[in-house]
């Protein structure tokens, strides 16, 4: 024969049968206490001491943040004016470094002026006496033609009559007077 279980010696002093104490209602009013001792530690616990600690942090935090944007805006002005005044600086080198490139041009072109206006003298000098030299070499030369052509003549009248011809009938032939 098989033997049931016996619930013999597991019966409490109150007469209840054995099971959880949570769910025997003679044990409630005891729980109850210590439950609301326990919620009221533990409420004053994160009200006095977690609350304000996690708070302070945050407010750290918000604080920190907050300080370190209004120091980022500071700084991102004073770099805006920076830039800016480089800007200003810049625009003010140009214009001078524009105006002394056309200073310099103008220097330039008054000097290259000035000494084309030079050479260009010097060059009518140098033409005004080559000039003057061939004047003077044609002139001699036009002066040595008539003796040259009087030369020229006389040897073509020997050559072709096989007599020579005077200075003089020569000179009369050229002037044209018989």
């Amino acid at each position: 024969m098989a033997e049931t279980p016996t619930t013999e010696g597991t019966e409490h002093p109150g007469g209840s049968s054995a099971g959880l104490p949570q769910f025997d209602a003679t044990w409630w009013p005891g729980q109850m206490v210590w439950f609301l001792i326990v919620f009221a530690v533990v409420f004053a616990l994160m009200a006095k001491v977690f609350v304000p600690r996690v708070g302070g942090t945050i407010a750290e935090r918000e604080e920190r943040i907050s300080g370190d944007i209004a120091r980022a805006r500071t700084l991102k002005e004073q770099a805006e004016a920076q830039a800016a005044a480089a800007d200003a600086e810049i625009a003010q080198a140009r214009a001078q470094a524009q105006k002394l490139a056309s200073e310099a041009k103008a220097r330039a072109q008054a000097e290259a002026a000035s000494r084309q206006a030079a050479e260009e003298a010097r060059l009518a000098e140098t033409l005004a006496k080559a000039e003057s030299s061939i004047r003077v070499a044609r002139d001699k030369a036009m002066g040595q033609v008539r003796a040259i052509a009087v030369e020229t003549a006389q040897v073509i009248v020997a050559k072709l009559s096989g007599e020579a011809a005077s200075t003089a009938e020569i000179e009369s032939a050229l002037t044209g007077r018989a």
